[in-house]
Protein backbone atom coordinates (compact mmCIF):
# COMPACT_ATOMS: atom_id res chain seq x y z
CA UNK A 1 0.00 0.00 0.00
CA UNK A 2 0.93 3.53 -0.79
CA UNK A 3 -0.03 7.05 -0.01
CA UNK A 4 -3.04 8.14 -2.06
CA UNK A 5 -0.62 10.01 -5.35
CA UNK A 6 1.78 7.21 -4.96
CA UNK A 7 -0.31 3.91 -6.04
CA UNK A 8 1.28 0.65 -7.27
CA UNK A 9 1.30 -2.85 -6.07
CA UNK A 10 4.05 -4.68 -4.25
CA UNK A 11 5.81 -6.07 -7.26
CA UNK A 12 4.55 -3.91 -9.95
CA UNK A 13 8.13 -4.15 -10.86
CA UNK A 14 8.79 -7.50 -11.79
CA UNK A 15 5.58 -8.84 -12.52
CA UNK A 16 4.39 -5.86 -14.24
CA UNK A 17 7.35 -6.33 -16.90
CA UNK A 18 6.10 -10.21 -16.90
CA UNK A 19 2.99 -9.66 -18.02
CA UNK A 20 3.95 -7.18 -20.66
CA UNK A 21 5.22 -10.48 -22.68
CA UNK A 22 1.99 -12.17 -22.44
CA UNK A 23 -1.76 -12.00 -23.16
CA UNK A 24 -3.84 -11.49 -20.20
CA UNK A 25 -6.93 -11.52 -21.71
CA UNK A 26 -9.94 -14.08 -20.05
CA UNK A 27 -10.02 -16.23 -23.16
CA UNK A 28 -12.30 -19.21 -21.67
CA UNK A 29 -12.50 -22.51 -23.54
CA UNK A 30 -14.07 -24.83 -21.51
CA UNK A 31 -15.62 -25.73 -18.18
CA UNK A 32 -13.25 -27.96 -15.71
CA UNK A 33 -14.71 -31.10 -14.24
CA UNK A 34 -14.44 -32.43 -11.97
CA UNK A 35 -12.74 -30.32 -9.77
CA UNK A 36 -9.26 -31.17 -8.57
CA UNK A 37 -10.08 -31.00 -4.96
CA UNK A 38 -13.16 -32.36 -2.45
CA UNK A 39 -15.09 -29.24 -1.74
CA UNK A 40 -16.33 -29.65 2.09
CA UNK A 41 -19.31 -26.94 2.72
CA UNK A 42 -18.10 -23.95 5.09
CA UNK A 43 -20.87 -22.23 6.80
CA UNK A 44 -20.87 -18.87 7.59
CA UNK A 45 -19.30 -16.99 10.55
CA UNK A 46 -20.83 -17.17 13.50
CA UNK A 47 -23.44 -14.90 14.41
CA UNK A 48 -23.62 -14.02 10.24
CA UNK A 49 -27.72 -14.39 8.99
CA UNK A 50 -28.72 -13.60 5.49
CA UNK A 51 -25.12 -15.14 3.74
CA UNK A 52 -25.42 -18.26 3.74
CA UNK A 53 -26.28 -18.30 -0.53
CA UNK A 54 -23.50 -16.82 -0.68
CA UNK A 55 -21.27 -19.09 1.36
CA UNK A 56 -22.43 -22.08 -0.37
CA UNK A 57 -20.96 -21.09 -3.72
CA UNK A 58 -19.11 -23.41 -5.55
CA UNK A 59 -17.19 -21.56 -8.40
CA UNK A 60 -17.59 -22.98 -12.02
CA UNK A 61 -14.03 -23.03 -13.10
CA UNK A 62 -13.17 -23.20 -16.80
CA UNK A 63 -10.02 -22.70 -18.70
CA UNK A 64 -8.45 -19.89 -19.48
CA UNK A 65 -5.05 -18.06 -20.28
CA UNK A 66 -2.77 -19.17 -18.15
CA UNK A 67 -4.91 -21.34 -15.83
CA UNK A 68 -8.62 -21.24 -14.75
CA UNK A 69 -11.13 -18.38 -13.85
CA UNK A 70 -14.20 -18.32 -12.57
CA UNK A 71 -16.13 -15.67 -10.71
CA UNK A 72 -17.64 -15.26 -7.38
CA UNK A 73 -21.06 -13.21 -6.25
CA UNK A 74 -20.87 -10.86 -3.29
CA UNK A 75 -23.04 -8.80 -1.48
CA UNK A 76 -22.50 -4.80 -2.46
CA UNK A 77 -23.65 -3.85 1.34
CA UNK A 78 -22.94 -6.75 3.53
CA UNK A 79 -25.49 -5.04 5.93
CA UNK A 80 -27.73 -6.13 3.51
CA UNK A 81 -27.34 -9.14 2.27
CA UNK A 82 -30.73 -9.46 0.28
CA UNK A 83 -30.02 -6.61 -1.66
CA UNK A 84 -27.79 -6.03 -4.91
CA UNK A 85 -24.65 -8.01 -5.87
CA UNK A 86 -21.47 -8.14 -7.88
CA UNK A 87 -19.35 -10.74 -9.22
CA UNK A 88 -15.58 -10.90 -8.48
CA UNK A 89 -13.25 -12.39 -11.39
CA UNK A 90 -11.64 -15.22 -9.84
CA UNK A 91 -8.20 -17.16 -11.31
CA UNK A 92 -5.92 -20.01 -9.85
CA UNK A 93 -3.20 -21.56 -11.25
CA UNK A 94 -3.36 -25.41 -10.18
CA UNK A 95 -0.76 -26.92 -7.80
CA UNK A 96 2.11 -28.44 -10.03
CA UNK A 97 2.51 -31.55 -8.29
CA UNK A 98 -1.80 -32.71 -7.70
CA UNK A 99 -0.76 -35.89 -5.41
CA UNK A 100 0.74 -33.70 -2.72
CA UNK A 101 -1.66 -30.60 -3.30
CA UNK A 102 -2.34 -28.88 0.43
CA UNK A 103 -5.23 -26.44 -0.29
CA UNK A 104 -4.93 -22.66 -1.86
CA UNK A 105 -3.18 -20.02 -1.46
CA UNK A 106 -5.14 -16.42 -1.86
CA UNK A 107 -2.82 -13.96 -3.31
CA UNK A 108 -3.12 -10.14 -2.87
CA UNK A 109 -0.25 -8.04 -4.75
CA UNK A 110 -1.38 -4.50 -3.04
CA UNK A 111 -2.33 -1.20 -4.07
CA UNK A 112 -5.49 -0.62 -3.32
CA UNK A 113 -5.99 -1.40 -6.77
CA UNK A 114 -3.81 -4.41 -7.99
CA UNK A 115 -5.13 -7.22 -9.52
CA UNK A 116 -5.16 -10.82 -7.57
CA UNK A 117 -6.07 -12.36 -11.12
CA UNK A 118 -2.53 -10.72 -12.91
CA UNK A 119 -0.67 -11.34 -9.61
CA UNK A 120 -1.83 -15.06 -9.28
CA UNK A 121 -1.22 -15.22 -13.50
CA UNK A 122 2.39 -14.65 -12.78
CA UNK A 123 2.45 -17.27 -9.85
CA UNK A 124 5.50 -18.92 -11.04
CA UNK A 125 7.34 -15.88 -9.98
CA UNK A 126 5.50 -14.73 -7.26
CA UNK A 127 6.41 -17.87 -5.18
CA UNK A 128 8.55 -20.64 -5.32
CA UNK A 129 8.48 -23.96 -6.96
CA UNK A 130 8.23 -25.53 -3.61
CA UNK A 131 5.06 -23.85 -3.00
CA UNK A 132 3.64 -24.44 -6.78
CA UNK A 133 3.73 -27.85 -6.53
CA UNK A 134 1.75 -27.98 -3.00
CA UNK A 135 -1.17 -25.26 -3.19
CA UNK A 136 -3.68 -23.36 -5.75
CA UNK A 137 -2.06 -19.82 -6.72
CA UNK A 138 -5.80 -17.90 -6.06
CA UNK A 139 -5.67 -14.45 -6.98
CA UNK A 140 -9.15 -12.01 -6.59
CA UNK A 141 -9.94 -8.98 -8.23
CA UNK A 142 -11.20 -6.68 -4.85
CA UNK A 143 -14.52 -5.28 -5.34
CA UNK A 144 -14.35 -2.11 -7.82
CA UNK A 145 -10.68 -3.56 -9.24
CA UNK A 146 -9.88 -4.35 -12.68
CA UNK A 147 -12.46 -7.02 -13.95
CA UNK A 148 -14.55 -6.66 -10.43
CA UNK A 149 -16.76 -3.70 -11.45
CA UNK A 150 -14.46 -1.11 -11.67
CA UNK A 151 -14.85 1.82 -9.91
CA UNK A 152 -13.57 4.48 -13.16
CA UNK A 153 -14.30 8.12 -12.33
CA UNK A 154 -12.77 9.86 -15.21
CA UNK A 155 -11.21 8.99 -18.79
CA UNK A 156 -7.64 8.87 -19.22
CA UNK A 157 -6.79 12.69 -20.57
CA UNK A 158 -9.07 13.91 -17.23
CA UNK A 159 -6.88 11.38 -15.32
CA UNK A 160 -3.44 12.87 -17.23
CA UNK A 161 -4.67 16.00 -15.98
CA UNK A 162 -4.81 15.06 -12.43
CA UNK A 163 -1.57 13.23 -12.07
CA UNK A 164 0.47 15.85 -13.99
CA UNK A 165 -0.83 18.55 -11.42
CA UNK A 166 1.69 20.30 -9.46
CA UNK A 167 1.64 17.84 -6.13
CA UNK A 168 3.23 20.23 -4.32
CA UNK A 169 1.87 23.46 -3.89
CA UNK A 170 3.57 26.29 -2.09
CA UNK A 171 1.79 29.42 -3.01
CA UNK A 172 -1.91 30.27 -2.18
CA UNK A 173 -3.12 30.55 -5.99
CA UNK A 174 -1.02 26.73 -6.73
CA UNK A 175 -2.95 25.75 -3.47
CA UNK A 176 -6.39 26.39 -4.99
CA UNK A 177 -5.69 24.46 -8.05
CA UNK A 178 -4.59 21.48 -6.75
CA UNK A 179 -7.72 22.01 -4.38
CA UNK A 180 -10.03 22.25 -7.53
CA UNK A 181 -8.39 19.53 -9.16
CA UNK A 182 -8.92 17.09 -6.10
CA UNK A 183 -12.49 18.41 -5.64
CA UNK A 184 -13.39 17.67 -9.26
CA UNK A 185 -11.33 14.50 -9.28
CA UNK A 186 -14.43 13.40 -5.99
CA UNK A 187 -16.88 15.31 -7.96
CA UNK A 188 -16.33 12.61 -10.94
CA UNK A 189 -16.18 9.89 -8.52
CA UNK A 190 -19.54 10.82 -7.34
CA UNK A 191 -20.93 11.36 -10.88
CA UNK A 192 -19.78 8.50 -12.66
CA UNK A 193 -18.26 5.56 -10.00
CA UNK A 194 -22.16 4.57 -8.98
CA UNK A 195 -23.27 2.81 -6.29
CA UNK A 196 -20.68 0.27 -5.51
CA UNK A 197 -18.45 3.98 -4.34
CA UNK A 198 -19.98 3.61 -0.95
CA UNK A 199 -18.68 -0.19 -0.69
CA UNK A 200 -15.23 -0.50 -1.55
CA UNK A 201 -13.52 -0.47 1.97
CA UNK A 202 -10.85 -2.84 2.86
CA UNK A 203 -13.26 -3.99 5.73
CA UNK A 204 -15.61 -5.04 2.48
CA UNK A 205 -13.02 -6.87 0.65
CA UNK A 206 -11.95 -8.86 3.70
CA UNK A 207 -15.39 -10.34 4.05
CA UNK A 208 -15.03 -10.82 0.48
CA UNK A 209 -12.23 -13.18 0.99
CA UNK A 210 -13.61 -15.46 3.64
CA UNK A 211 -16.87 -16.12 1.43
CA UNK A 212 -13.72 -16.98 -1.29
CA UNK A 213 -11.95 -18.86 1.58
CA UNK A 214 -14.99 -21.03 1.79
CA UNK A 215 -15.96 -21.50 -1.77
CA UNK A 216 -12.87 -22.80 -2.32
CA UNK A 217 -13.33 -24.98 0.49
CA UNK A 218 -11.10 -24.33 2.82
CA UNK A 219 -11.73 -24.18 6.79
CA UNK A 220 -8.53 -21.62 7.09
CA UNK A 221 -7.59 -19.65 4.58
CA UNK A 222 -3.83 -19.22 3.58
CA UNK A 223 -2.72 -16.13 2.35
CA UNK A 224 0.22 -13.88 1.36
CA UNK A 225 -0.24 -10.02 1.32
CA UNK A 226 2.15 -7.33 -0.04
CA UNK A 227 2.33 -4.09 0.73
CA UNK A 228 -1.26 -2.75 1.17
CA UNK A 229 -2.05 -6.79 0.99
CA UNK A 230 -0.67 -6.75 4.30
CA UNK A 231 -3.33 -4.34 5.12
CA UNK A 232 -6.13 -6.44 3.55
CA UNK A 233 -4.39 -9.18 5.51
CA UNK A 234 -4.77 -7.91 8.96
CA UNK A 235 -8.45 -6.70 8.87
CA UNK A 236 -9.08 -10.06 7.90
CA UNK A 237 -7.66 -11.44 10.81
CA UNK A 238 -8.76 -8.92 12.98
CA UNK A 239 -12.27 -9.69 11.31
CA UNK A 240 -11.99 -13.72 11.32
CA UNK A 241 -8.82 -14.64 13.57
CA UNK A 242 -9.95 -18.26 13.95
CA UNK A 243 -9.92 -18.47 10.00
CA UNK A 244 -6.47 -17.57 10.04
CA UNK A 245 -4.34 -19.87 8.57
CA UNK A 246 -0.78 -20.02 6.92
CA UNK A 247 -0.26 -15.91 6.90
CA UNK A 248 2.37 -13.87 5.46
CA UNK A 249 2.44 -10.04 5.26
CA UNK A 250 5.50 -8.60 3.24
CA UNK A 251 5.58 -4.72 3.34
CA UNK A 252 3.45 -3.97 5.63
CA UNK A 253 1.11 -1.45 6.15
CA UNK A 254 -0.61 -1.10 10.12
CA UNK A 255 -4.27 -0.89 10.10
CA UNK A 256 -3.58 1.63 12.90
CA UNK A 257 -1.62 4.20 11.28
CA UNK A 258 -3.69 7.67 10.86
CA UNK A 259 -3.22 9.39 7.84
CA UNK A 260 -0.80 11.47 8.88
CA UNK A 261 1.71 8.94 9.94
CA UNK A 262 1.09 6.92 6.79
CA UNK A 263 2.08 9.86 4.09
CA UNK A 264 5.03 11.43 6.84
CA UNK A 265 6.30 7.26 6.89
CA UNK A 266 6.33 7.16 3.31
CA UNK A 267 8.18 10.33 2.90
CA UNK A 268 11.00 8.92 4.79
CA UNK A 269 10.75 5.67 3.77
CA UNK A 270 11.27 7.39 -0.19
CA UNK A 271 13.70 9.89 1.08
CA UNK A 272 15.69 6.59 2.91
CA UNK A 273 15.03 4.81 -0.38
CA UNK A 274 16.48 7.90 -2.63
CA UNK A 275 19.36 8.31 -0.64
CA UNK A 276 20.37 4.84 -1.32
CA UNK A 277 19.67 5.52 -4.53
CA UNK A 278 22.26 9.03 -4.81
CA UNK A 279 24.77 6.63 -3.03
CA UNK A 280 25.00 3.95 -6.02
CA UNK A 281 24.58 6.72 -8.19
CA UNK A 282 27.76 8.42 -7.03
CA UNK A 283 29.71 4.86 -6.67
CA UNK A 284 28.85 4.24 -10.73
CA UNK A 285 30.81 7.00 -11.23
CA UNK A 286 30.26 9.91 -13.58
CA UNK A 287 26.81 10.48 -11.84
CA UNK A 288 24.83 13.38 -13.46
CA UNK A 289 23.26 15.21 -10.27
CA UNK A 290 26.40 15.45 -7.97
CA UNK A 291 29.57 13.77 -6.85
CA UNK A 292 28.00 12.87 -3.51
CA UNK A 293 24.91 12.06 -2.08
CA UNK A 294 24.09 15.32 -0.35
CA UNK A 295 25.26 16.89 -3.90
CA UNK A 296 22.44 14.61 -5.38
CA UNK A 297 19.63 14.66 -3.41
CA UNK A 298 20.03 18.39 -3.62
CA UNK A 299 19.99 18.22 -7.54
CA UNK A 300 16.95 16.29 -7.46
CA UNK A 301 15.20 18.93 -5.66
CA UNK A 302 16.77 21.41 -7.79
CA UNK A 303 15.48 19.67 -11.25
CA UNK A 304 12.41 19.32 -9.54
CA UNK A 305 11.79 22.96 -9.30
CA UNK A 306 13.17 23.65 -12.65
CA UNK A 307 10.76 21.20 -14.12
CA UNK A 308 7.87 22.80 -11.57
CA UNK A 309 8.53 26.48 -13.65
CA UNK A 310 9.21 24.63 -16.95
CA UNK A 311 8.01 21.28 -17.64
CA UNK A 312 10.53 19.37 -20.27
CA UNK A 313 9.68 18.04 -23.78
CA UNK A 314 9.08 15.07 -23.98
CA UNK A 315 8.14 12.45 -27.46
CA UNK A 316 5.98 9.77 -28.28
CA UNK A 317 2.99 10.56 -26.54
CA UNK A 318 0.64 12.62 -28.08
CA UNK A 319 -1.75 12.92 -25.11
CA UNK A 320 1.17 13.73 -22.69
CA UNK A 321 3.29 16.25 -24.39
CA UNK A 322 5.43 17.75 -21.66
CA UNK A 323 7.50 16.56 -18.29
CA UNK A 324 5.31 18.19 -15.31
CA UNK A 325 6.89 18.04 -11.71
CA UNK A 326 3.93 15.63 -11.14
CA UNK A 327 4.95 13.52 -13.70
CA UNK A 328 8.90 13.70 -12.70
CA UNK A 329 8.03 13.01 -9.10
CA UNK A 330 6.15 9.67 -10.00
CA UNK A 331 9.23 8.44 -12.22
CA UNK A 332 11.58 8.90 -9.77
CA UNK A 333 9.75 7.22 -7.84
CA UNK A 334 9.14 3.96 -9.39
CA UNK A 335 12.87 3.26 -9.81
CA UNK A 336 12.83 3.32 -5.92
CA UNK A 337 10.73 0.11 -5.71
CA UNK A 338 13.57 -2.15 -7.28
CA UNK A 339 16.99 -1.59 -7.27
CA UNK A 340 16.77 -3.11 -11.27
CA UNK A 341 15.62 -0.23 -12.25
CA UNK A 342 18.39 2.60 -10.81
CA UNK A 343 20.85 2.19 -13.37
CA UNK A 344 17.45 3.11 -15.76
CA UNK A 345 16.90 6.05 -13.41
CA UNK A 346 20.39 7.48 -14.05
CA UNK A 347 20.36 7.79 -17.41
CA UNK A 348 16.91 9.18 -17.59
CA UNK A 349 18.41 11.51 -14.84
CA UNK A 350 21.27 12.56 -17.44
CA UNK A 351 18.57 12.51 -20.12
CA UNK A 352 16.26 14.99 -18.24
CA UNK A 353 18.83 17.60 -17.15
CA UNK A 354 19.44 18.09 -20.53
CA UNK A 355 15.67 18.79 -21.25
CA UNK A 356 14.50 15.59 -22.62
CA UNK A 357 12.13 14.18 -20.60
CA UNK A 358 10.88 10.91 -22.52
CA UNK A 359 13.17 8.32 -20.79
CA UNK A 360 11.74 9.44 -17.50
CA UNK A 361 8.09 9.47 -18.47
CA UNK A 362 8.61 6.15 -19.59
CA UNK A 363 9.49 5.00 -16.14
CA UNK A 364 6.39 7.16 -15.06
CA UNK A 365 4.03 5.48 -17.76
CA UNK A 366 4.93 2.22 -15.79
CA UNK A 367 4.44 3.20 -12.64
CA UNK A 368 0.88 4.56 -13.24
CA UNK A 369 -0.10 1.30 -15.51
CA UNK A 370 -0.04 3.78 -18.35
CA UNK A 371 0.16 3.29 -21.63
CA UNK A 372 3.17 4.96 -23.89
CA UNK A 373 0.81 6.63 -26.35
CA UNK A 374 -1.94 7.48 -23.83
CA UNK A 375 -4.68 5.99 -21.84
CA UNK A 376 -4.49 3.09 -18.62
CA UNK A 377 -4.35 -0.46 -18.65
CA UNK A 378 -6.32 -0.64 -15.37
CA UNK A 379 -8.28 1.24 -12.63
CA UNK A 380 -5.64 1.39 -10.40
CA UNK A 381 -4.64 5.16 -10.44
CA UNK A 382 -8.66 5.83 -9.90
CA UNK A 383 -9.74 2.88 -7.53
CA UNK A 384 -6.74 3.56 -4.84
CA UNK A 385 -8.85 6.82 -4.11
CA UNK A 386 -12.16 5.08 -3.40
CA UNK A 387 -10.48 2.60 -1.27
CA UNK A 388 -8.49 4.73 0.99
CA UNK A 389 -10.82 7.58 1.28
CA UNK A 390 -13.57 5.65 2.81
CA UNK A 391 -10.51 3.44 5.38
CA UNK A 392 -9.08 6.91 6.84
CA UNK A 393 -10.43 10.32 7.53
CA UNK A 394 -9.27 12.77 5.74
CA UNK A 395 -8.59 16.97 6.10
CA UNK A 396 -10.17 19.57 3.17
CA UNK A 397 -8.12 21.97 5.03
CA UNK A 398 -5.21 23.84 2.88
CA UNK A 399 -3.79 25.21 5.80
CA UNK A 400 -3.71 21.91 7.59
CA UNK A 401 -1.77 20.29 4.89
CA UNK A 402 0.20 23.39 3.96
CA UNK A 403 1.17 23.05 7.78
CA UNK A 404 2.16 18.78 7.52
CA UNK A 405 4.31 19.81 4.17
CA UNK A 406 5.91 21.96 5.78
CA UNK A 407 7.02 19.95 9.39
CA UNK A 408 8.19 16.90 7.10
CA UNK A 409 11.21 18.63 5.40
CA UNK A 410 12.71 18.28 8.71
CA UNK A 411 13.22 14.65 7.89
CA UNK A 412 12.19 14.54 4.15
CA UNK A 413 12.90 17.23 2.33
CA UNK A 414 12.81 15.70 -1.15
CA UNK A 415 9.58 13.99 -0.68
CA UNK A 416 7.55 15.39 2.61
CA UNK A 417 5.86 18.01 0.08
CA UNK A 418 4.88 15.61 -2.65
CA UNK A 419 3.46 13.03 0.06
CA UNK A 420 1.90 15.79 3.20
CA UNK A 421 -0.63 16.99 0.34
CA UNK A 422 -0.80 13.73 -1.26
CA UNK A 423 -4.02 12.68 -0.29
CA UNK A 424 -6.18 16.24 -0.44
CA UNK A 425 -9.10 14.36 -2.64
CA UNK A 426 -10.07 12.30 0.20
CA UNK A 427 -11.02 15.56 2.41
CA UNK A 428 -12.96 16.36 -0.22
CA UNK A 429 -14.10 12.73 -0.88
CA UNK A 430 -18.25 12.55 -1.47
CA UNK A 431 -18.55 9.56 0.26
CA UNK A 432 -18.03 9.58 4.00
CA UNK A 433 -15.61 7.07 5.49
CA UNK A 434 -16.42 4.29 7.10
CA UNK A 435 -13.79 3.29 8.58
CA UNK A 436 -10.73 5.05 11.08
CA UNK A 437 -7.62 3.86 12.26
CA UNK A 438 -7.82 0.98 14.48
CA UNK A 439 -5.14 -1.18 16.26
CA UNK A 440 -5.56 -4.81 15.42
CA UNK A 441 -4.35 -7.98 17.57
CA UNK A 442 -5.97 -10.80 15.94
CA UNK A 443 -6.41 -12.72 19.30
CA UNK A 444 -6.85 -16.49 18.78
CA UNK A 445 -5.46 -16.34 15.53
CA UNK A 446 -2.83 -18.66 14.10
CA UNK A 447 0.66 -17.63 13.72
CA UNK A 448 1.27 -14.52 11.21
CA UNK A 449 4.67 -14.17 9.68
CA UNK A 450 5.39 -10.47 9.61
CA UNK A 451 8.34 -9.78 6.82
CA UNK A 452 9.71 -6.03 7.01
CA UNK A 453 12.62 -4.47 4.27
CA UNK A 454 15.10 -2.02 6.31
CA UNK A 455 15.48 0.19 2.94
CA UNK A 456 12.12 0.02 1.86
CA UNK A 457 10.57 2.99 0.40
CA UNK A 458 7.04 2.20 0.37
CA UNK A 459 6.30 0.52 3.48
CA UNK A 460 9.25 1.42 6.02
CA UNK A 461 10.98 -1.18 7.83
CA UNK A 462 9.02 0.32 11.32
CA UNK A 463 5.56 -0.58 10.48
CA UNK A 464 6.74 -4.19 10.09
CA UNK A 465 8.08 -3.88 13.99
CA UNK A 466 4.57 -2.29 14.71
CA UNK A 467 2.48 -4.85 13.33
CA UNK A 468 4.41 -8.01 14.84
CA UNK A 469 4.27 -6.32 18.32
CA UNK A 470 0.15 -5.36 17.61
CA UNK A 471 -0.59 -8.87 16.63
CA UNK A 472 -0.98 -11.62 19.36
CA UNK A 473 0.38 -14.67 17.42
CA UNK A 474 3.29 -13.28 14.78
CA UNK A 475 6.67 -14.00 13.61
CA UNK A 476 8.66 -11.38 12.31
CA UNK A 477 11.30 -11.70 9.21
CA UNK A 478 13.87 -8.82 8.24
CA UNK A 479 15.21 -8.59 5.04
CA UNK A 480 18.43 -5.90 5.23
CA UNK A 481 17.92 -5.05 1.62
CA UNK A 482 16.49 -2.22 -0.36
CA UNK A 483 13.26 -2.17 -2.57
CA UNK A 484 9.48 -2.52 -1.75
CA UNK A 485 8.66 -6.32 0.43
CA UNK A 486 11.12 -9.04 0.34
CA UNK A 487 9.57 -12.82 -0.25
CA UNK A 488 10.90 -13.92 -3.77
CA UNK A 489 12.87 -10.93 -4.48
CA UNK A 490 16.48 -13.23 -4.60
CA UNK A 491 16.97 -13.63 -0.62
CA UNK A 492 17.37 -17.40 -0.13
CA UNK A 493 17.09 -16.56 3.94
CA UNK A 494 13.56 -15.01 3.21
CA UNK A 495 12.39 -17.36 0.98
CA UNK A 496 13.76 -20.55 2.44
CA UNK A 497 12.04 -19.47 5.56
CA UNK A 498 8.88 -18.45 4.00
CA UNK A 499 8.48 -21.56 1.53
CA UNK A 500 9.62 -24.17 5.09
CA UNK A 501 6.09 -22.11 6.70
CA UNK A 502 4.27 -22.30 3.86
CA UNK A 503 4.79 -26.26 2.72
CA UNK A 504 6.24 -27.50 6.53
CA UNK A 505 4.17 -25.68 8.81
CA UNK A 506 7.14 -24.33 10.40
CA UNK A 507 6.82 -20.80 11.52
CA UNK A 508 10.36 -18.92 11.04
CA UNK A 509 11.87 -17.84 14.45
CA UNK A 510 10.72 -14.64 16.08
CA UNK A 511 13.20 -11.82 14.92
CA UNK A 512 15.18 -14.24 12.02
CA UNK A 513 17.26 -11.55 10.21
CA UNK A 514 18.18 -12.17 6.33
Amino acid sequence: MTSRRLAVTAAATAVALLLAGCSVVDSVRSTVNPPTEAITPQPPPAGTTGLERFYAQRPAWQSCTGGQCATLTVPIDYADPSGATIKLALFRALATKPSARIGSLVVNPGGPGGSGVDYARAADYIVAPVVRQRFDIVGFDPRGVGRSDPITCVDGSQLDTFLGTDPTPNTPAEEQTFADVSKSFAQACANNAGPLLDHVSTVDAAKDMDVLRAALGESQLTYLGKSYGTFLGATYAGLFPTKVGRFVLDGVVPPDLTTNELNLGQAQGFELATRTWAQYCVDQGSCPLGTSVDQVMQGIRDFLVRVDAQPLDKTGDRAVTRLTEGWASTGIAAAMYDQGMWATLVDAMRGALKGDGTALMQLADQYADRNPGGGYKDNLMQVIYAVNCLDRPDTSSLAEHQKEAEQAIATAPTWGPFLMWSSLPCGFWPVKPTGAPEKITAAGSGPIVVVGTTRDPATPYAWSVRLRNELANASLITFNGDGHTAYMRSNACVDNAIDDYYVKGTVPKDGLSC
